[in-house]
């Protein structure tokens, strides 16, 4: 079970309210206001669905994400490209790792920054994902 809420900061409702995180016994839960009651999710139920969002969009592009991750750490070889693919193959692995030991709060301070945050209903269901727009090749 994670010790955390992996997107806490990040997460708001339909009505672009900011969802609070609160603990129940040792479980992390998103709060949604809903007309005064306080709806606890569960923040590893909403937190798989916005890395399975994740894994879905990296689906088929490992090949270009392992190219410019390694372009981006100076690392521009085959063996570093091949290492970096072989993680994102085994990607569901990494997002267990995140799970359990989170996204330190800085990093979770970038994300917002750069404009990443997630969507839920009352429910708990995430409805988007907004992310940074990524640079064109054209802007470099």
């Amino acid at each position: 079970m994670p010790r955390q809420a992996l997107f806490a900061g990040l997460v708001v409702d339909e009505f672009d309210q900011p969802v609070e995180v609160v603990y129940v016994g040792d479980e992390p839960c998103y709060v949604v206001n809903d007309q005064g009651f306080r709806r606890h999710i569960p923040a590893e139920e909403v937190d798989r669905q916005v890395l399975a969002w994740m894994r879905e969009q990296m689906r088929g592009h490992e090949d270009l994400i392992s190219e410019q991750t390694a372009h981006m750490l100076g690392q521009d070889d085959i063996f570093s490209r091949a290492m970096i693919e072989q993680q994102l193959k085994n990607i569901d692995q990494q997002f267990e790792q995140l799970l359990n030991m989170g996204i330190p709060e800085e990093g979770r301070a970038y994300l917002g920054m750069m404009g990443f945050r997630v969507v839920i209903n009352l429910h708990g269901e995430v409805i988007r994902v907004d992310q940074p727009a990524m640079p064109s090749g054209d802007e470099e």
